[in-house]
Parts: structure tokens; sequence; C-alpha cells
């Protein structure tokens, strides 16, 4: 029983998934079409990560390095389980089985340009069959939903606003024809698990190496992310001598 109530929502989801794919790459050509197709590209959000990224290691405390340390080491994790998966789920794109409409923006430098000039829009054919590789699950929203966890994680005041940019990318990539909707929706679940699972074995190399080999500096942080609040622990207050 519990097989076939399985095998009917799989046939469900496999029946809307296409149905969201048409609704959102509807095949019109909008005034945000550039937009959505800048948003989607690597290139485009990379020089910011770089600079925060040294900004935060340059000139940023401890919170600031243990957070870039995990996910900088947390993406390269996430990227090669996500060719494993890729490859064991085998899922083609929607242009390899249909006519979908694709955005592709024009390569500029600096690549926010990319914003002021007209992209091209077509619609996939025979060619595009065989180009690219499996679409289950996007590697672009296991990436950003991994990072949008670590900065909740550290930074719970306004690290929660990542989300918004991991939700556009995601929704980019069914818009401008690369995904479907299910590929993007399994790489969240896919990248909030594998993020807390790398935090939790984070924690443990942490407390057990430093404990050990490093006490001054476990005094002042037990916790790679503190209290849960970003904040480092304190450090206790000497006892007076009797």
């Amino acid at each position: 029983m519990q097989a076939v109530k399985a095998r009917a929502l799989l046939s469900a989801f496999a029946w809307i998934t296409p149905c969201f794919t048409l609704l959102i790459n509807d095949g019109r050509v909008r005034r945000s079409t550039c937009s959505w197709g800048a948003v989607t590209e690597r290139e485009f959000w990379a020089p910011f990560f770089i600079a925060i990224g040294v900004g935060a290691l340059l000139f940023g405390g401890f919170r600031a390095r243990a957070f870039i340390a995990c996910v900088v080491l947390s993406v390269l994790i996430a990227s090669g389980v996500n060719g494993l998966l890729k490859s064991m789920v085998d899922r083609p794109r929607p242009k390899h089985v249909d006519e979908v409409r694709m955005v592709e923006v024009q390569s500029t430098r600096p690549a926010f340009l990319t914003l002021f000039k007209i992209p091209t829009i077509r619609f996939s054919d025979s060619s595009d069959r065989n180009r690219s590789g499996p679409s289950f699950p996007s590697a672009h929203m296991t990436t950003n939903t991994v990072i949008a966890v670590f900065c909740t994680l550290f930074y719970l005041r306004w690290g929660w606003l990542y989300w918004f940019i991991a939700a556009a990318i995601g929704y980019s990539r069914v818009y401008t024809g690369a995904h479907w909707p299910g590929d993007v929706i399994g790489a969240f679940f896919v990248g909030v698990v594998e993020a807390r699972l790398l935090l939790s074995v984070y924690e443990v190399v942490w407390r057990n190496v430093t404990r050990k080999w490093m006490p001054q500096l476990f005094a002042r942080h037990p916790s790679l992310i503190g209290d849960f609040g970003g904040r480092a622990q304190p450090r206790s207050a000497p006892q007076p001598s009797r």
C-alpha cells in the first residue's frame, strides 16, 4: 500500500513539474528577461563574492573567517556530491526533451554590465539535445542553499536575507530554461541537509583539535558559531584565589 502511494506521489510530481516549467518558462519575452538572465550567471556574482570573502579574511574577526572557511569548504564538497547525484539520477534537462525558451546573456567585462545588454532569446532545438549535463539537482541552487544556511547560522540578525538571493537564482534557472522546478526544489533540500551535516562535522573537528592543540584559542572560541547568534562565547572570569 505504501509503495502504491509512493508511486502515485512520484507520478503526480512528474506531471506537475512540466506544468510549472511551462508556467514560468512560457516563451514570452518581458522587460525582466535580461535581469533573470544575468542573475543565473555565476560570472555575474563572482566579483561580489570574491570581494566579500577577501574583505572578511583581511578585516573580519574570528566569526567572519570561520564563516568563509566553512562556506568555501562546504561549496567544494557540495559540488562533488552534486556531480554524483547528477550521474545517479541522470535526469534530462528541459531543453533535452522539449522546446523551451532559452536566455543567453552577452559576455561582458565586468560581468555585471550584462544587465545593460540585450540577451539572446531563442527556443531550444535539436542542437541542444546533447549540450550540458544531467538536470537533477540544480548545482546553482544547491550551492546557494549551502551559503544561505551558513549565513543564517553565523549571522542570525541579517544572514537570513541571503535566502532572497538563493530564491532568485533558483527561479532564474527555470525561467531561463536550464532546469525543471523539481531540480530546484530537490536541490534546496539537498543543500540544507549537506550544510547542516557538514557544520556538525566541522564543530566536532574544531572542538577536538583545538582543545588538544590550541587550548587558548579553544578557550576564546569553543564553537565555530558561538552561541548560535554569531557571537563568540565570553571567557569566564578568573576565580579569586583563597
